[in-house]
């Protein structure tokens, strides 16, 4: 049984949530609420939960000032619950943290507590970090947390070399000649990149373009990548390809 504290300024939103609990997520105890940064740090500290649905716009400032000012950090799974927010939203993918907008989608919430119930206990602190940096600053953040079958790794946007699509994985290659596959696709990263140098040149391929060496203009062209990995480019990408290249200089 997973013990939930739901944090949200809005009595109607509360009620709401905790009624789809109800239908939809027999697993979760709703043990307490609370409408504020400062309420909320107490009734967390008070009946410790292991999971937390977080509204980001609070009586008394946001669900981010209220895990900064933790002591120990939390040792317990985070929902966020937000409005559309585009700049929250950037963060909470940027650090592979789960958020459900409201009005809340029913499998959407369902999908989310399975996945809190199975991370039980093993709440990343690098995850959390990550996405306090990012909601912080104004431009793209610098890194990026990826999930593999074995670990969450937190990484530096410009150590990716290239990224690769291989069915509904994507495999990520580094500077340091590591790589990593992750379950996600090439187009989801491929949007949330877009902020950085990189560019789709190919159906499998996504390329930092301050890693490539060099344009080969041999059958269709290639990108030769400092890795010494050559990328094929697709002819309708080519030109697109070209642009960005010389906007380099």
């Amino acid at each position: 049984m997973l013990r939930a504290i739901i944090i949200d300024d809005m009595p109607q939103a509360v009620q709401l949530l905790r009624a789809d609990l109800r239908e939809y997520c027999p697993e979760v105890e709703v043990i307490g609420d609370a409408e504020g940064v400062v309420s909320g740090a107490r009734l967390i500290k008070e009946l410790k939960p292991n999971l937390l649905f977080l509204d980001i716009q609070l009586k008394d400032g946001t669900g981010f000032d209220l895990l900064e000012i933790l002591p120990d950090g939390p040792d317990f799974q985070v929902i966020f619950t937000t409005v559309s927010d585009a700049h929250a939203i950037r963060a909470f993918r940027y650090a592979a943290i789960d958020y459900l907008l409201k009005p809340l989608d029913p499998e959407e919430l369902q999908e989310a507590v399975q996945k809190a119930a199975q991370l039980a206990g093993q709440q990343d602190k690098g995850q959390l970090g990550l996405l306090l940096d990012a909601v912080k600053q104004p431009t793209a953040p610098r890194r990026i947390v990826l999930h593999t079958q074995e670990k969450i790794q937190v990484v530096n946007v410009e150590d990716i070399v290239r990224c690769e699509a291989s069915s509904n994985y994507t495999t990520f290659f580094f500077t340091d000649g590591s790589k990593l596959l992750v379950s996600k696709t090439l187009k989801e990263f491929e949007k949330l990149l877009q902020d950085h140098p990189f560019l789709r040149v190919h159906q499998s391929h996504l390329a930092n373009l301050q890693h490539v060496k060099a344009f080969l203009k041999t059958e269709g062209g290639y990108l030769q990548m400092q890795d010494g990995a050559l990328v094929p480019v697709s002819f309708r990408k080519r030109q697109a390809v070209l642009e960005a290249l010389e906007g380099l200089g």
